[in-house]
């Protein structure tokens, strides 16, 4: 998504966080997920799934449903969801 547009969605709707309620046990397969969605390196989704894992990663609603049906599809139980 153009950064405009996600810039405009997050100033209009405000910020989606992605929820995971699957055991920390879980990480190396959500990390597999991040990586793969988000092109991230290997130090970037071991940043990214301690901030999941916390709550603390937010993004637009579509993304983070996209992420969220991406981890079920791997058997992690995760959620989009608005503070």
């Amino acid at each position: 998504m153009p950064t405009e547009r996600r810039e405009q969605m997050l100033a209009e709707h405000g910020p989606a966080r992605l929820e995971v309620s699957s055991p920390p046990t879980q990480s190396v397969a959500i990390m597999r997920v991040l990586r793969s969605e988000l092109g991230v390196d290997l130090a970037g989704a071991k940043v990214l799934v301690r901030r999941v894992l916390n709550g603390d990663y937010s993004g637009t609603l579509p993304e983070m449903e996209r992420l969220a049906r991406k981890l079920r599809a791997s058997g992690i139980s995760a959620v989009a969801t608005r503070p």
